[in-house]
């Protein structure tokens, strides 16, 4: 392609062999109009051609060509990012500090949910919805503020659920592979489980003390690491049921983590419990009604415990299996006092793929709707679980919709709550190895192969990758060249991504996670921290430990104990009362 000088010579040339063929008696007027005439033509062709006609092939990976489908015209212009950044702004200054007391507290946590998952996760909504996906923002990216959680575990730099559940649920930091109990406990040690000063009650066991109602909601079962940590005191994280402890464990009197659920506190005062891992409460024999065969050893039927339980007590409750039955119980004007729901006898289904059971935004309904009734308030855990375990099999497609259906969720509770009252906070476990990189284009499929470049060895790559995983992406033939593997192409659910270190299971990562928080003393969430120090935040908010700000005062009712107002004055109270419902009441 010739250069702007060359076609600047050339055209000079051109006009003046031109000039010297033209019979006229003015050649020099002649030849500037010529040469005038075409230095406009070559102006306007200079002014009308696009910089990357001229732009030379990428040599290296920096000097990647970009090469997006569109650029929205209005985005090309300065004025559009001063302006959106001065709407910000404008937010922003109108923000008041919000000292309310959180009568209500929900805590989200998606579990391996990354600031990698949820820029991807954005994008792929706003995709799925036809934009180009970048601009997109998730429900809780909404929320006024957001801060960084540290995750480690106090003998693993890179954590997993059980250490980081204790941390984010109790306010303590422990050891890896253990939940409920404290640095000072054994992982696998029956003894250490045992032993009462070991033991971190959660918040969740907070605020049944100071009268609220809890519950909690999980995709996963509900015995795995994240919603145990509401509840149990496990030294080993894998002791579900009586089937995974060790015989001498149970004869020195360790209980599993279902039995504790159902028979122990905090977890058998919980007005809700919602999720999958029905095998781990019943029997290793075939149900007649559900179809479902358990794990359990001991011949015990938590669910009937759980029932027996109830009706000790006089409750209403509900026990269902299906979202059909939940549906019935949502959609009744009379709603039970309990509700246990166990839709999976494993984890429930990824969302994609599953038939028969609520998604994860209809149960944060149904259990708001049942917790509501409390005049003291609420506290509830949501766990979307699942986006974790589509990590570890390097299943990006299913990670990015978990996390979507997440976002969901948090939507509606932040729908059905007012924030001068609810404080919701939204935040993960730990985060995973999954990357977004390779310089694709604005607008280019998050889950398919960048556009723009290839690698050294002339094959393409994706956008999406993992630093390791279950993945075979280096054979002795060298890298794999997924454009000509037919389930990466038909985008099968089941896709593991490509990862640089084989393993049996991609691993966690060990990056900071983000918090985000909406509602009272929201801007305690701000800055970064350790991750042990949300539950301190929120009890902080809801008035649930010892360290209480001036709207905890003012909520204090006439008729507790610790009231300052001493039985003269409150049988004044209630006799005054009396005569004026009588006095109503004659006339």
């Amino acid at each position: 392609m010739l250069s702007h000088l060359h076609l600047f010579l050339f055209i000079n040339v051109v006009s003046g062999y031109y000039v010297q063929l033209v019979k006229t008696r003015d050649r020099g007027r002649t030849a500037m109009m010529v040469r005038l005439t075409f230095a406009v033509l070559f102006v306007i062709t200079c002014a009308g051609a696009e910089d990357v006609v001229s732009t030379p092939k990428p040599k290296k990976v920096l000097d990647t060509v970009m090469n997006p489908a569109y650029i929205p015209l209005e985005e090309k212009h300065g004025s559009f990012w001063k302006k959106s950044a001065s709407e910000a702004l404008k937010s922003k200054l109108k923000e008041t500090v919000n000292t309310n007391k959180a009568k209500n507290g929900i805590l989200f946590i998606g579990d391996g949910m990354s600031i990698a998952t949820i820029m991807a996760a954005r994008t792929l909504a706003g995709q799925v919805e036809r934009g180009l996906g970048e601009d997109n923002v998730l429900a809780f990216e909404k929320f006024p503020i957001a801060g960084l959680a540290r995750t480690y575990c106090i003998d693993a730099q890179v954590a997993d659920s059980a250490c980081t559940a204790t941390s984010y649920l109790s306010g303590v930091k422990t050891k890896y592979g253990v939940i409920g109990l404290d640095g000072n406990a054994t992982r696998g040690s029956c003894l250490s489980q045992l032993h009462k000063a070991n033991w971190s009650p959660s918040i969740g066991q907070w605020a049944l003390e100071n009268g609220l109602d809890v519950g909690l909601v999980t995709t996963t079962r509900v015995t795995h690491a994240s919603p145990a940590g509401m509840y149990a005191h496990t030294s080993e994280r894998n002791w579900e049921s009586d089937a995974d402890v060790p015989e001498e464990c149970l004869s020195l009197g360790c209980q599993d983590i279902a039995y504790q659920l159902v028979t122990g506190n905090p977890g058998r005062h919980f007005k809700v419990i919602m999720g999958g891992g029905r095998r781990e409460f019943l029997p290793n024999i075939t149900s007649p009604l559900t179809n479902s065969t358990g794990r359990r050893r001991d011949g015990v039927d938590l669910t009937e415990l759980w029932h027996q339980d109830k009706l000790e007590r006089n409750a209403t409750h509900q026990y269902v299996t299906e979202r059909n039955e939940l549906m019935k119980v949502f959609e009744s004007d009379d709603l039970p006092e309990y509700l246990l729901g166990l839709f999976q006898d494993d984890h429930m289904d990824y969302h994609l793929q599953a038939k028969d059971q609520p998604t994860l935004e209809e149960m944060v309904e149904v259990a708001i709707k049942v917790l509501s009734r409390s005049s003291k308030g609420y506290f509830l855990f949501v766990e979307g679980g699942r986006i974790d375990h589509a990590h570890h099999d390097s299943y990006a497609y299913l990670a990015l919709d978990e996390t979507i259906e997440y976002s969901k969720a948090v939507q509606k509770a932040k729908s059905l709550t007012n924030e001068t009252d609810t404080l919701i906070v939204v935040s993960s476990d730990h985060a995973h190895t999954m990357t977004v990189a390779g310089y694709p284009s604005r607008g280019n499929d998050i889950l398919g192969l960048v556009d723009a470049a290839q690698g050294s060895d002339g094959k393409p790559y994706t956008t999406i990758s993992y630093a390791n995983g279950k993945a075979t992406s280096i054979t002795d033939k060298g890298r794999v060249d997924l454009s000509l593997e037919s389930d990466f192409k038909n985008r099968k659910l089941d896709y593991s991504y490509p990862s640089l270190v084989p393993l049996d299971s991609e691993t966690h990562g060990g990056e900071d996670v983000a918090v985000f928080a909406s509602g009272p003393w929201q801007h305690l969430f701000t800055s970064s921290y350790e991750q042990s120090a949300i539950p301190h935040f929120m009890s902080f908010a809801m008035c649930l430990n010892d360290i209480k700000h001036e709207q905890c005062k003012r909520h204090r009712t006439l008729w507790t104990s610790s009231s300052t107002m001493n039985k003269p004055i409150k049988y004044y109270i209630l006799s005054l009362l009396a005569v004026i419902l009588i006095s109503i009441s004659y006339f």
